[in-house]
């Protein structure tokens, strides 16, 4: 049976609001990271979830902007391009999800949508001995700049078909990750991959990855002075 939590979590001064779902057997966890207004109540990425939980991997779902933000970024579009903020805040819940008891030995993946894609890039880079791999739905891999030099992680990028820009940005960013990559391209499917059947393979695609690369990890252990 899973444990569902819908809680706040701590991140660089704010508290973000996210859902936590553990299935019993679970050997791994993704952290979703939204992008271009959306957020952890986004149809699309709790479809993927559904899917992820069901092969025993945990999923978080995380507003990674809070009210306030929401609102602005409603007008201005614009801090859903601030790639650094959402970056240090996927950072954040990735660390969090290591020192959170039901997730802490689970090997931890991220899940990027738009341009929560380059933040869970970034993430990837910054804590490598964290994250064991990545996937981007329809990803913006481009606007991570010069930390796709740091992925080390298995990348599984993901595209649709009748999205020609972002697979090109896609094509462009594999040439700089360092580590394995993967390219898939969804045939029929649009940027919001909303066509019958596209989303479902999306969500296969990122179950098969997960599942062959997310381990179980020792529990952190505490400071001799806790």
């Amino acid at each position: 049976m899973a444990v569902t939590e819908s809680i706040q979590i701590p991140a660089a001064g704010v508290a973000l609001g996210a859902d936590v779902v553990v299935p019993a057997f679970a050997h791994g966890v993704v952290v979703f990271a939204h992008g271009s207004g959306s957020g952890r109540h986004s149809p699309r990425n709790r479809r993927v979830a559904a899917d992820l939980q069901v092969a025993n991997l945990a999923t978080v779902l995380v507003d990674l902007l809070t009210l306030e933000e929401e609102r602005v970024d409603a007008v201005t579009a614009g801090l859903r391009f601030d790639i650094g903020l959402l970056a240090e805040r996927v950072i954040a819940v990735t660390d969090w999800v290591r020192g959170h008891g039901p997730t802490a030995t689970l090997g931890a993946g991220l899940f990027g949508a738009s341009t929560g894609a380059a933040a869970a890039l970034v993430a990837a880079a910054e804590r490598p001995a964290t994250v064991q791999a990545v996937v981007s739905r329809g990803g913006r891999p481009d606007l991570a700049g010069d930390h796709l030099r740091g992925v080390t992680q298995p990348t599984l990028l993901i595209v649709g078909e009748l999205d020609p820009v972002v697979i090109e940005l896609n094509r462009e960013a594999r040439e700089l990750i360092p580590g394995e990559t993967s390219f898939a391209v969804v045939a029929g499917a649009t940027h919001l991959f909303e066509e019958p059947g596209a989303l479902e393979q999306v969500a296969r695609l990122a179950r098969d990855w997960f599942v062959r690369h997310l381990r179980s990890v020792p529990r952190p252990q505490p400071h001799p002075w806790e």
